[in-house]
């Protein structure tokens, strides 16, 4: 890992059993950390043989309450969550499940930038109107995390660019990027254009020249 990257340790290891709302069950081992640079909560979900994979497979994930919890249709977010963990379980490797709402800008900012958005705005143009970054997201305590757990090298469940170059320019090698499903909805289809016209996401839209 880079020698520039501020040491994190892990805290604590608990067994956590999962149960999503379709019935699909596993088991996680949630890490939580000390050191990490921002002193928020950050954990990482640690998914089928996770110690023996090679590489093993690691989604970053941002933290979206109104995706991951109450299910809304304006992103892909909620999705995004059950599809990694079952992927990651089936492969071995960490979810890590990172507190940064609304691309980094928080949860009432968000829902401001949705107002935004009902108004014409895409999701990036919302963000900038608000006085903000298109995307705030800082990935330095996803590689701070993997350094803890003995991580240097992954394969990368994303669709975004971003957190590719993010993660290999503070030591962690992507040794291969795989792409998620496309979560589609008749609410969040602007959402996902945007993603993929205004920061090259990996999404395969019919609709998107």
């Amino acid at each position: 890992m880079d020698e520039t990257l501020p040491n994190a340790t892990v805290r604590t290891r608990v067994t956590v059993p999962l149960r999503f709302p379709d019935g699909y069950v596993t088991t996680a081992t949630v890490h939580t950390f000390h050191g990490l640079v921002d002193g928020r909560e950050h954990l990482a979900f640690g998914l089928g043989d996770h110690e023996a994979a090679e590489p093993p497979l690691v989604r970053p994930h941002s933290e979206c309450l109104t995706g991951d919890v109450f299910g809304s249709q304006r992103c892909d977010c909620g999705p995004q969550l059950r599809e990694a963990v079952e992927r990651i379980a089936d492969a071995g490797g960490y979810l890590l499940y990172l507190r940064q709402e609304g691309r980094g800008i928080g949860l009432y900012a968000k829902l401001d930038a949705y107002a935004l958005q009902d108004d014409g705005l895409d999701t990036y143009e919302a963000n900038l109107a608000l006085g903000r970054g298109a995307d705030e997201r800082d990935y330095t305590v996803a590689a701070q995390m993997l350094a803890a757990l003995g991580v240097d090298r992954v394969a990368l469940l994303s669709n975004n660019p971003d957190k590719a170059a993010q993660l290999e320019r503070l030591g962690v090698r992507v040794a291969d990027r795989v792409t998620t499903g496309v979560h589609l909805s008749p609410a969040n289809a602007g959402y996902l254009a945007a993603k993929v016209t205004r920061a090259d996401h990996a999404l395969d839209l019919p609709f998107v020249p």
